[in-house]
């Protein structure tokens, strides 16, 4: 532990805390690490199997492969629950992201062997890893502000920053890795990654001393007990009764769903029972109709995550493959790694992010619609037309035996523009809404939905198997289409329901950055 006289913590660098730059280093490390393995995924576990040969795969269908896929990108999101609550009851988050990281390290090491005990293993410690790690260095980053601080938002976008430079770089170089001295090379330098910034984070400790430490008593009295809403249910009969008939349905469908991962499916449709049961008590006990109209308007926005995350995700899964199996990928005589296409979506974030932004900001001050819905709803209409290039694709594919690789590249296009108008706006939509008795539990409720659309985004992906790419391209481009323009429909009614969650928004000029930014007054 180090001990120092001076207040270290307190230095900052471009206006902003050096811790800010600890976890920006930290977080870009770990997103590295994980996303230069989510690129290998798929396409590890569907390559051919070949004895002593570094491009060895596992060797499985693309059925069995996108549901594991499913489950993986599912999981990490459900353990960021749990991982935000032992941080929060327990032993901080300092710790927490401490544990994080070296059960990450750990993990990736792992996977670097080649043997399918090390494969499931691995997984299973990354899944912890990240469970621990991100729900918990993003408080961080917010602690490092007091609440009034106007560069708290700024902080937050250079953080952002951090996120997806660590994606770019990670699909590019362990991509390449991978291609060059197989798989399990390219998990190993994941690794390397994540060791770096476990180094990083640890080296600056001096600078974080104020933030993430162990909860007080008086933090933990203000907490919302699970047992509490749980021994509620049973004194309302109706809402008891709803919860046992989706208990008994979710116990017959998941147990005789035909696959080998009924069980699973089973254990999250009970899960899915639970959490409705919860949903439902909170809603009973909320204080007026203002704090109850806002609930429902949160549902549906959470309605829209598992939409958007369920198509949106078939970045990493279905078209990962298809990119692997049906692209021509040649140029000048030389054949692209598939992996390589995963860095598209974190390179147009980088160039697009602050333009996108620029362009909502000045709609506001037009006075033209830009609520939190209408971009997230825009979103998924945005995210939803980037499915056509890949029905472009499809029947390209059809008739040549081959697409061309634009296509990819235009569809990541538009599913990141979707991204920006949906992704950095849910959360903090979904804060204004949150009844602020049952934030840390909503919190995990909309993490819990971004896992459930991974999850969906695996199904999907497995259905194409016997539906065909062109069907599940084409009707992903018409069901997103349509329902964000549904909600867009519906805009009014929804608007009046949040009972002006928004109005107190203003905007502030950044001369500096030639940029806007929000504020609360």
């Amino acid at each position: 532990m180090i001990t120092t006289d001076k207040p270290v913590h307190k230095k900052e660098l471009f206006g902003h805390p050096v811790g800010l730059y600890v976890l920006f280093f930290t977080e870009m490390w770990e997103r590295f690490s994980y996303y230069g393995m989510r690129a290998l995924l798929t396409l590890y576990m569907t390559a051919q199997t070949l004895e002593n040969d570094p491009q060895s795969g596992l060797g499985w269908t693309t059925t069995e492969a996108l549901a594991l896929y499913g489950w993986y990108t599912m999981l990490v999101y459900l353990m960021s629950i749990p991982g935000g609550f032992i941080a929060d009851r327990y032993i901080g988050q300092k710790k927490a992201v401490t544990i994080g990281a070296i059960l990450l390290t750990f993990g990736h090491a792992v996977l670097a062997i080649d043997a399918i005990w090390a494969y499931y293993t691995g997984l299973g410690l990354v899944i912890l890893g990240v469970g621990m790690l991100k729900p918990n260095i993003s408080t961080m980053v917010g602690g490092l502000y007091k609440p009034n601080d106007i560069r708290r938002d700024k902080g937050f976008s250079i953080f952002y920053v951090g996120i997806n430079l660590g994606s770019f770089t990670a699909s590019l170089s362990v991509g390449l890795v991978a291609a060059i001295y197989g798989w399990h090379a390219g998990f190993g330098l994941a690794g390397i990654g994540m060791a770096l910034g476990l180094f990083v984070y640890l080296y600056g400790q001096r600078f974080l001393v104020h933030v993430g430490n162990e909860p007080t008593s008086v933090d933990k009295s203000n907490d919302i007990s699970l047992a509490t809403l749980f021994s509620q249910l049973f004194k309302s009969p109706l809402q008891l009764g709803i919860v046992l008939v989706m208990l008994a349905y979710a116990v017959y469908a998941g147990f005789t769903y035909e696959g080998p991962d009924n069980w699973g499916f089973g254990i999250l449709f009970i899960a899915l029972s639970l959490i409705t049961g919860i949903m439902m008590m909170i809603y009973k006990n909320l204080n007026g109709q203002i704090e109850k109209d806002r609930y429902v308007v949160l549902l549906i926005s959470l309605f829209m995550v598992v939409v958007f995350w369920g198509c949106f995700e078939q970045m990493g899964g279905l078209m990962n493959l298809y990119a692997e199996e049906k692209t021509n990928r040649m140029i000048m005589g030389m054949e692209v790694p598939a992996a390589l296409f995963q860095a598209a979506n974190a390179g147009f974030i980088i160039l697009l992010a602050v333009f996108i932004a620029n362009i909502w900001a000045k709609r506001k001050l037009k006075g033209k619609e830009a609520s939190s819905l209408f971009k997230m709803a825009t979103g998924v209409v945005i995210m939803g037309v980037g499915f056509v290039y890949m029905v472009f694709a499809s029947l390209q594919y059809e008739a040549n035996g081959s697409s061309a690789m634009y296509w990819l590249v235009l569809a990541y296009l538009f599913h990141t523009i979707g991204e920006l108008c949906l992704s950095p706006v849910s959360l903090s939509f979904f804060t204004k809404l949150a009844p602020a008795r049952y934030m840390a539990l909503m919190m995990g409720v909309y993490w819990a939905a971004t896992g459930l659309g991974n999850k969906v985004a695996g199904v999907i992906g497995e259905y194409s198997v016997q539906a065909g790419e062109l069907k599940i391209f084409g009707g992903l481009f018409i069901f997103a289409v349509l329902f964000g323009l549904l909600i867009i429909l519906l805009l009014k009614p929804l608007k009046r329901l949040t009972h002006g969650a928004e109005d107190k928004e203003t905007l502030i000029k950044d001369d500096e950055n030639e940029g806007f930014e929000l504020s609360n007054h």
